[in-house]
């Protein structure tokens, strides 16, 4: 059954609901029309996904703020929410084949449903159903790195180049093969992100053209500079802890 949203309401159950699951509001008004047509449809697409997306209205002449938040001109007015933020939205009263394919098009795909599992087999069937999909790479090559699986964890990030998250993980693989920040990935792996940073900024900055003889200092840099920013890419870009290692890391650099 739909919640009815209002200005009070909207952020505890729309956009903080949505983290969790995916939430449609349909703006509408009791004088309209189209917005009575399309209200059936509306309420069937959600039945019938069992709670997998969440129905919400708000009814617009008593919740004005909220229209003009989100841009409504015109109504019925449909938008989809995840994550807190608009993800798709139609305008008017569309046949109710649109709107089945409007709530589908919210679900998690076949590949999402595997990554959510996380063990490797599944994280393989993933990246062969989506295979231009960086996020499933990243997290199938650091399955097989984690069984010491070098070469398959390049192998699973080749392609994802302009990732920096693959990037990165294809960066550590070299770097450990030259046996260059060995307790910087250890101190990650054991979930110690600032300590992981620190010790990579440190070998960086250390590398001014006199590395080891078997590794070219140039290259050595790139890739701990590599190694670094796909351990950022991971934070929140608002996260002043983010911010700081980004400065730390273009004072290395510069």
């Amino acid at each position: 059954m739909a919640i009815a949203v209002t200005e009070a309401t909207f952020d505890r159950d729309v956009i903080e609901l949505s983290k969790k699951t995916p939430v449609v509001v349909d703006f509408w008004a009791e004088w309209c029309g189209p917005c009575k047509a399309l209200g059936p449809a509306l309420e069937a697409a959600e039945a019938s996904r069992g709670g997998r997306v969440l129905l919400a209205k708000v009814d617009v002449d008593s919740n004005q703020s909220l229209g003009g938040r989100y841009g409504v001109q015109g109504i019925p007015a449909v938008k989809a929410f995840r994550d807190g933020t608009v993800v798709d939205e139609f305008v008017g009263a569309v046949p109710p084949a649109r709107v089945e394919q409007f709530f589908d098009s919210l679900l998690p795909s076949k590949a999402d449903e595997l990554l959510e599992k996380g063990d490797e087999l599944s994280l393989r069937e993933a990246a062969e159903l989506e295979p231009r999909r960086a996020d499933v790479a990243v997290r199938l090559g650091r399955a097989r790195l984690e069984r010491g699986a070098e070469d398959e964890a390049l192998e699973a990030v080749a392609g994802h180049e302009n990732d920096f998250a693959a990037a990165g993980l294809a960066a550590r693989v070299r770097l450990a093969r030259a046996g260059i920040g060995t307790d910087a990935f250890a101190a990650l792996d054991a979930g110690d992100r600032d300590g992981a940073l620190g010790a990579l900024l440190e070998d960086l900055g250390a590398r001014d053209g006199s590395a080891a003889a078997d590794h070219d200092p140039g290259e050595a840099r790139e890739l701990l500079r590599r190694a670094i920013v796909g351990v950022l890419s991971e934070l929140d870009p608002a996260d002043p802890a983010a911010r700081d290692w980004r400065r730390r890391l273009a004072a290395a650099l510069g």
